[in-house]
């Protein structure tokens, strides 16, 4: 098992590339992660969600994704509530406080999918969440050591060069726990590191001295791992550019944004910008498109948008002549009434969209979450998965944007310069980016295979952990 000194030290991809590197050895391996926290969510085959994180791994083991992956899974609606998905399954819907004593009961869940997976691989690779040295979250812990200790699962710790201070977490985090979970500890890794890593090997030695722990690798910062999607939406500005004369794609950062990965195989373009818009600044007029993307948290996220004036951007920048999309909750936010009777996302109110698509959204029945594959009007192929609630009816519905399956998807406007759909990852089938942006601007769809690119990506992030990494003696920590 992988944990961290703190979040975002690198433990996901860390997890992919071990993943990937055992699996090529002709190990069965499969990636496990007891609790996550995260609005990017993956579909599985059998209509459950996972975090995306868990998806790409199980990709670098060339096996199919499935809820026991990840079988507790958070998804923020606010600063201080959650959507608890259990096996897949929407299970609760709790406040931060009341979800400390909830997560008790989900021990069960968590053991069970362990176990299964245990049943099916020579190797479990384990990435916990957080730090074990968040010690106030350790009554009823399921993420980290309440994880490892119960199951006897040896541990790694990782460690962030990059942001600094990383003897202090490392020796910190030996400092406040229990002499039992210290044991358990096995060694560490310090995670991406730049520079000449000779200048570290007293850092390295000062660790293993103070904490006893012997260290287990130094890795270097690695360019190509930008190929592979990031979890954190905190982290999405990576995809500004500023390319001269680069097609814009313009992204407001919504406070619950949701599946931000949608736009990686756009930003992977060599000839587009995108750029993600924080709170405070204002939707660039040079823009050539403005995406909404997804929302955990659609109605509270379409009031965020309109305090920050950006309703007012996006109807300049369409009346300027500009195109518009909407992909999921991003496409319910353009529409004319956004309808929550049941109070499924917040309380229990209609409010009026955007106005730019005749269309009206319900956001009732069962959450639809399903892989599923379609086409264009023009046939054109795409491949995704879709993760809503609600229902979207209206006259521009009476001009999809997609086929998916056989039915209609979306909705286009009268002048054909505002669209959206409910499928996310659509911007991953090549023949569609490359045709969506060529109609914004000739020629600026390029030949890149992004999907060739992520594995390109995730054998070189193995090649590159298995020159650091001594993977034999890692590999002989494992027990059963």
């Amino acid at each position: 098992m992988l944990q961290g000194t703190g979040s975002d030290v690198g433990k996901s991809l860390l997890v992919a590339g071990l993943c990937r590197a055992y699996s090529r050895r002709g190990l069965s391996v499969l990636p496990f992660k007891p609790q996550n926290m995260s609005n990017n969510a993956a579909a599985t085959p059998d209509g459950g969600e996972i975090g995306r994180a868990q998806a790409l791994q199980a990709r670098a083991c060339g096996v199919v994704p499935d809820t026991d992956m990840n079988p507790v899974l958070l998804k923020p609606s606010s600063d201080r509530r959650s959507q608890v998905v259990v096996h897949g399954r929407v299970a609760a819907d709790l406040a931060a406080s009341a979800y400390q004593d909830y997560k008790a009961g989900l021990a069960r869940a968590v053991a069970d999918s362990f176990a299964r997976l245990k049943s099916r691989a020579d190797l479990v690779i384990v990435e916990g969440a957080g730090s074990p040295a968040e010690i106030n979250l350790r009554a009823n812990d399921i993420a980290n050591m309440g994880f490892a200790m119960p199951h006897g699962v040896p541990v790694v710790l990782v460690g962030d060069i990059d942001r600094g201070g990383v003897i202090a977490s490392v020796v910190g985090t030996h400092a406040v726990l229990p002499p039992d979970e210290q044991r358990l500890i096995q060694g560490f890794i310090i995670n991406k590191f730049r520079g000449d890593p000779r200048l570290f090997d007293d850092g390295m030695a000062e660790i293993a001295r103070r904490t006893g722990w012997p260290a287990l690798g130094l890795v270097p910062w690695l360019g190509a791992a930008r190929a592979l999607p990031e979890e954190d939406a905190m982290r999405v500005g990576r995809h500004a550019t500023a390319d001269r004369g680069a097609l814009v794609v313009a992204v407001p950062m919504l406070a619950r944004i949701a599946n931000f990965d949608d736009l990686d195989p756009l930003a992977a373009e060599p000839g587009v910008e995108v750029r993600f818009v924080p709170p405070g600044q204002p939707l660039p007029a040079e823009a050539a498109v403005i995406v909404l993307p997804g929302s955990k948290a659609t109605i509270a996220d379409l009031r965020f948008l309109r305090s920050q004036g950006w309703d007012i951007d996006l109807l300049a920048h369409w009346r300027r002549g500009g195109r518009v999309l909407g992909i999921c909750g991003g496409y319910q936010m353009l529409g004319r009434i956004i309808a929550d009777p049941e109070g499924l996302e917040g309380p229990a109110e209609t409010v009026d969209g955007l106005g730019l698509l005749a269309i009206d959204t319900v956001l009732a029945g069962r959450k639809t979450v399903r892989p599923i594959t379609g086409e264009t009007p023009d046939g054109i192929a795409v491949t995704g998965y879709e993760i809503h609630l609600g229902q979207t009816e209206g006259p521009d519905c009476a001009r999809p944007m997609l086929s998916l399956a056989g039915r209609p998807d979306g909705a286009v406007s009268a002048d054909g310069r505002v669209a959206g759909c409910y499928l996310h990852g659509l911007f991953g089938a090549d023949g569609f980016r490359r045709a969506w942006l060529d109609g914004l601007k000739p020629g600026a769809g390029s030949d890149l295979a992004f999907e060739a690119r992520v594995e390109a990506a995730l054998d070189e992030l193995a090649d590159h952990l298995a020159a650091h990494i001594d993977l034999d003696t890692l590999l002989a920590l494992a027990r059963r």
